[in-house]
């Protein structure tokens, strides 16, 4: 890891002037690289070698209170801005996470929960077009977390102009699309209360409401929501969610086929079993299907259209700063055409700093 420090002076309204001990925080570097190999069964491959370099900047500091407060800032490959994160943790009463572009605020924290040894069973090779709930994930947006109490903690998220991202400071967006405000509520139990039982036992849930836009008559306000368990038992993980989504979309002539359907609902599943320190393996799935047909006048296609399935099993093993991962992913109808059954293996190196 590289560690950069802050000097302690800067200029400000003219002059020299000297940065308090309580203003001083230090800046490190974090980041890896990941080179795969992708074997596609049912289409044509091109070329498998893939390499993804990522890294992050880690900021941190104290308040004169003890309030604390984190900054993250990471890059993608060519070195592409990708998201900014900063968190103030106020001690006793919870904290504030400022987002923009991570995804991981509101019920999106929550868009796949499911044990694995690598990535999601959707995330592995194969662009399924699995729908996930993202509320105001998918927005600049402002969340406060409570503190834990009797093992529960509530999350509440607002996103002002829902689709907005990367808006710099002492400027103003407007997304310009169908929808207003978003905002989110989650929350996650751990009902242990001090039994070694359940203490790996977690309990999540989460909605999300996206308000339309006045002038959309074709509009209603979206819907989306989130639950589910995880149970940790020795090394054995086990999972279970579903999910579901009303569009708000109630004319079927919105220029996107999808929007045929204005109901999507999901159910996966997860196991992962740890069989040492450094070896795992894990086995999961996703079943997503689209419902509330919008148009009357068109004969709706059967169910095989609208389903989608999605089955991976995985490994992964860690020796110091590299992982080796590889996963089989099985997924039918993918993007909703029936039949376009598809299969894919995914072998990776994994290299971190």
């Amino acid at each position: 890891m590289n560690k950069l420090t802050k000097v302690g002076c800067s200029a400000l309204c003219g002059s020299l002037a000297a940065i308090s001990a309580a203003n001083a925080g230090d800046l490190t570097v974090t980041g890896g690289a990941d080179m795969t190999w992708v074997s596609k069964s049912s289409s044509t491959t091109g070329n498998p070698l893939g390499i993804g370099s990522n890294w992050t900047l880690n900021g941190s500091g104290e308040l004169d209170n003890g309030w604390d407060f984190t900054l993250a800032i990471a890059n993608t490959n060519a070195n592409a801005f990708s998201a900014a994160t900063i968190n103030l943790n106020m001690g006793g009463l919870g904290s504030l996470n400022f987002d923009q572009g991570s995804s991981g605020n509101g019920i999106a924290a929550y868009d796949d929960k499911m044990p694995t040894a690598w990535e999601e069973s959707w995330g592995a090779g194969l662009s399924t077009g699995v729908r996930l709930p993202v509320g105001s994930g998918a927005s600049q947006n402002i969340m406060y977390s409570t503190p834990t109490i009797l093992g529960t903690k509530l999350t509440f998220t607002v996103a002002p102009d829902y689709g907005t991202t990367d808006t710099a400071d002492k400027t103003t967006a407007n997304s310009g699309d169908t929808w207003k405000n978003s905002y989110d509520a989650t929350i996650n139990i751990n009902p242990s209360l001090g039994t070694e039982v359940l203490s790996g036992l977690n309990i999540f849930a989460g909605a999300s409401s996206i308000e339309a836009q006045d002038f959309e008559a074709s509009a209603d306000d979206k819907y989306q929501g989130v639950g589910g368990v995880t149970y940790d038992i020795g090394p054995l993980s086990l999972g279970a969610q579903v999910s579901a989504e009303y569009t708000g979309i109630d004319d079927g002539d919105e220029g996107d086929a999808n929007n045929d359907y204005n109901f999507y609902k999901n159910w996966a599943f997860g196991v992962a079993f740890n069989v040492n320190d450094d070896l795992s393996v894990s086995y999961g799935g996703w079943e997503a299907k689209k419902a509330g047909y919008t148009d009357s006048a068109t004969v709706q296609p059967d169910e095989s259209v609208r389903t989608v399935k999605v089955r991976s099993i995985q490994a992964a093993y860690t020796m110091g700063g590299a992982s080796f991962r590889i996963a089989d992913v099985k997924a039918d109808n993918v993007l909703w055409a029936a039949g376009d059954n598809q299969e894919a293996t995914i072998v990776s190196l994994g290299l971190a700093f």
